[in-house]
């Protein structure tokens, strides 16, 4: 009886040691980058920071951020807690910018530095590298700094829109960070 006990024994604990070598939860790929994907965020980071940052088209950038958008930047902690707040923020630069006491200026996005994720039934992560440049009076622009970015893209009804913003490693540019 106990060698049958013990036969049994080794036999459960061969069955187990081999059922668990049989993953019940198979790992498999997350979604798969396509050259539409990269070439829509590319088209709405544009249109974004041309609405929003180059051009202070209010209007527009109405359209281009969540309801619910958050931001997060490395000098200035938590800068907006809604799309609301953002576009606030966003009118208070431009009307420093129009009254001078703010310099104008124009973010450029680091092309070979950008990479994109995809989100199944969300969106997509970009990441990447900008530099801004300020611009003076007589037209002239000075690259001014550089910075690091991971923005969170909803599609929306068809549509793109940044619904978070991490801003960070900024950094006094020099002519050879682009």
């Amino acid at each position: 009886m106990l060698k049958t006990i013990s036969k049994m024994a080794v036999i459960g604990l061969s069955f187990i040691s081999f059922s668990t070598l049989a993953e019940p939860h198979p790992v498999t790929p997350g979604p798969q980058i396509t050259q539409e994907l990269i070439d829509e965020l590319t088209i709405a980071d544009q249109v974004l920071f041309d609405a929003v940052f180059n051009n202070c088209d209010l209007k527009a950038s109405h359209k281009l951020v969540t309801k619910d958008f958050e931001m997060y930047h490395d000098k200035w902690g938590k800068t907006a807690s809604s799309g609301a707040e953002f576009l606030q923020g966003i009118r208070n630069m431009c009307k420093r910018r129009k009254d001078g006491s703010d310099i104008n200026a124009r973010r450029e996005l680091i092309t070979d530095s950008v990479k994109i994720y995809p989100l199944n039934h969300y969106g997509a992560i970009q990441t990447g590298t900008h530099v801004f440049y300020g611009i003076y009076d007589d037209k002239t622009e000075v690259l001014r700094e550089s910075g690091q970015f991971t923005h969170l893209w909803q599609k929306v009804n068809g549509k793109w829109k940044l619904a978070r913003v991490l801003s960070f490693d900024h950094q006094p540019a020099t002519q050879s960070a682009q």
